[in-house]
């Protein structure tokens, strides 16, 4: 009587071996698309918690962005509006140029950065020498009653020092709020 092998692991078989099988040169060569980038700690855009995110580059371009879990506030995971980061900076349809309307106009007119820019000044200039206040009732005032600063939550104390300084003792500015909690 001939005893059969009750074992369930298959015998080796020279067919079966890996270096035997009919794969693609490029499903041998697959690897990690992150494998060789250049790895840049960051901090999500979004909200005022902070959490860290790595940003991946090769090439000078972005090609990934994950979680930190380095990061003691987020350890690696992201919000769904964390995790879409890379999505917001490698979108096809991301407008990256200057669009213009004009007042009363039905169309956007593609404009240089650097016509926004001298725009953004000169229309800040003008606001404030409308509402620019130097002497009320004899006391001196030097400020301006018709703007304001509000800034974002993600900045941080040495940007909010700096925006104090350019609207409060450049330009004049009271109300300065931020969402800093950092």
């Amino acid at each position: 009587m001939s005893m059969k092998s009750t074992s369930s692991v298959p015998p080796r078989d020279s067919e079966r071996a890996t270096e035997n099988q009919p794969f693609s040169p490029n499903s041998v060569n697959k690897t990690s698309r992150i494998k060789g980038a250049t790895e840049v700690p960051s901090v999500c855009p979004y909200c005022a918690v902070g959490c860290g995110q790595m940003i991946y580059v090769k090439g000078g371009k972005i090609i990934d962005i994950a979680g930190n879990p380095e990061s003691p506030i987020n350890a690696g995971t992201l919000c769904p509006k964390g995790a879409n980061t890379f999505q917001l900076n490698v979108n096809p349809h991301r407008i990256t140029h200057v669009l213009y309307r004009a007042p009363f106009s039905t169309y956007w007119e593609r404009r240089s950065l650097d016509w926004a820019m001298d725009r953004i000044a000169h229309l800040t200039m003008e606001a404030r020498e409308e509402g620019f206040v130097e002497n009320r009732d004899g006391h001196l005032l030097n400020h301006v009653t018709n703007m304001m600063s509000l800034g974002g939550a993600t900045m941080d104390n040495e940007e909010n020092y700096l925006i104090k300084k350019l609207f409060n003792g450049g330009l004049g500015v009271v109300p300065i709020e931020n969402q800093a909690r950092i």
